[in-house]
């Protein structure tokens, strides 16, 4: 398979300088990370702050350039100044904030920006604009002002800007750590789609574990280095490593780890409610507890959301 990403002995160093400009200082965001990853995946990386993810996804998009090392970006070194733009049509950004990257009155205007700076044509500008709104949810809204939009609205015109550019990969910062529940599960839902449905490779920077359950790939930072690499299984099965790492695991992963810490034999890495529930009917039967009225209950909490 193509890898559209590839680090070797990665290295970036945060350089503190004093008022005349002499270094007094240096922060190793990244340490000599080496980094695969293969077109069409859909990546998590997770990490607490500090961990150095978003300094990686910044170097992944050329904003900031290596320290040490080479960073490939569908074989270009972003290194190479010549063919930043390449880079950066390649693999897409979308930052924290919306209202950072909106910059048009009009919402069909924003998204046409990208493709307009890079020179295409405007015929197929505007072909862009209508399929990368219709790609989000969001052609009805194409003549509304970005200021009357909610926050995941906003967010997924932000996305919308990148896909017009048409790239092959979408590097996604904490794109809903600004955003309330509604918000975050309309974002995490179109990314989905664009892997799914489109084949983007999507690299999602996130705090949030239920962000990730369905991710191909799960990588966990730490001091700038990769500390755990697989899919949501493997990684969420590891949930006292995770938690001495100073980060979460999905409640339903917790109410699972705990079961199977007080003797209920249940296997590691649960990740949905419907695999718990599956796992837990037989020791319900085996207990006598009728396992109807469970699903009921379940059935009952879903369908109230």
């Amino acid at each position: 398979m193509d890898k559209i990403v590839r680090a070797e002995n990665l290295v970036y160093n945060y350089v503190t300088r004093g008022e005349n400009g002499e270094v007094i200082g240096t922060n190793t965001a990244v340490d000599h990370l080496n980094l695969e990853i293969t077109a069409g995946d859909f990546v998590a990386v997770l990490g607490h702050n500090g961990s150095g993810k978003s300094t990686l996804a910044k170097q992944i998009n050329g904003i900031l350039i290596p320290t040490e090392g080479t960073l490939y970006v569908e074989g270009i070194d972003v290194a190479d100044e010549e063919r930043i733009w390449d880079v950066r049509r390649t693999a897409g950004m979308v930052f924290q904030n919306p209202d950072n990257q909106i910059i048009a009155n009009v919402v069909e205007e924003d998204v046409g920006f990208g493709p307009e700076n890079i020179g295409v044509p405007t015929e197929e500008i505007w072909k862009r604009v209508e399929k990368a709104l219709k790609a989000v949810g969001m052609a009805l809204f194409r003549k509304k002002s970005p200021n009357r939009l909610s926050g995941g609205q906003k967010q997924r015109v932000a996305i919308a800007g990148v896909l017009a550019m048409k790239p092959k990969c979408i590097v996604l910062d904490e794109p809903t750590a600004m955003l309330d529940p509604n918000g975050r599960a309309e974002v995490i839902r179109t990314i989905r789609e664009l892997n799914r449905i489109e084949g983007i490779t999507i690299i999602l920077i996130t705090h949030y574990m239920e962000e990730v359950i369905d991710a191909d790939r799960v990588i966990v930072m730490d001091d700038g280095k990769i500390v755990m690499d697989g899919t949501p299984s493997e990684v969420f099965s590891k949930v006292e490593e995770l938690k001495a790492l100073q980060l979460d695991v999905p409640q339903v992963t917790e109410l699972a780890h705990e079961l199977k810490k007080a003797g209920v034999d249940l296997p590691d890495g649960i990740l949905h409610r419907d695999e718990f529930l599956r796992d837990l009917a037989p020791l319900l039967k085996q207990a006598g507890i009728p396992v109807k009225e469970l699903r009921s209950a379940q059935e009952t909490d879903e369908g109230s959301r």
